[in-house]
């Protein structure tokens, strides 16, 4: 019998400390007990990509496109489609964390066009493909290439 309480003597003294700790820190000088209990803040939440809508080509590092001008809708299923200037084009685009944008492989139709419509769309299309970053700025749209900027003005 006297085992048994010096058993169930030792197990308060062990537990009260740490009861007592518990308590102590819950009701620390200086920190309200509010704010204890709050989580923490909810990630920055970014802006999503403009999907569905479609976009006309403006320039290609500062140069304007002439012509029949180069166009670009992503779905909300994440398909790339538009006209190259040229041909018409399908990928798979994935807007990314922080602004980022990554274009995966063309299907392109195989039309025959002037070649200078051809070194456009060239252009085009290769710029799309190096995506780095995307910015929505009112109806414009600029994505940042590996080698400069691309931009965008929102189709009616």
């Amino acid at each position: 019998m006297t085992a048994l309480r010096t058993a169930a003597l030792l197990t308060a003294l062990a537990v009260a400390p740490a009861a007592f700790a518990s308590a102590a820190l819950a009701q620390a000088p200086g920190r309200p007990p509010a704010a204890q209990n709050q989580a923490p803040p909810p990630p920055r939440q970014e802006r999503p990509f403009p999907l569905g809508a479609t976009w006309v080509a403006v320039s290609l590092n500062g140069k304007p496109f002439g012509g029949d001008r180069p166009s670009f809708t992503l779905s909300d299923k994440f398909r790339a489609t538009g006209f190259g200037g040229c041909n018409n084009y399908a990928a798979t685009a994935y807007p990314l964390r922080e602004s980022g944008l990554a274009v995966g492989p063309f299907a392109l139709t195989k039309k025959s066009c002037a070649r200078d419509a051809m070194a456009s769309e060239q252009s085009f299309l290769v710029a799309l493909r190096t995506s780095a970053k995307w910015e929505q700025r009112g109806s414009q749209l600029i994505i940042q290439t590996q080698n400069g900027e691309l931009r965008f003005e929102r189709a009616l």
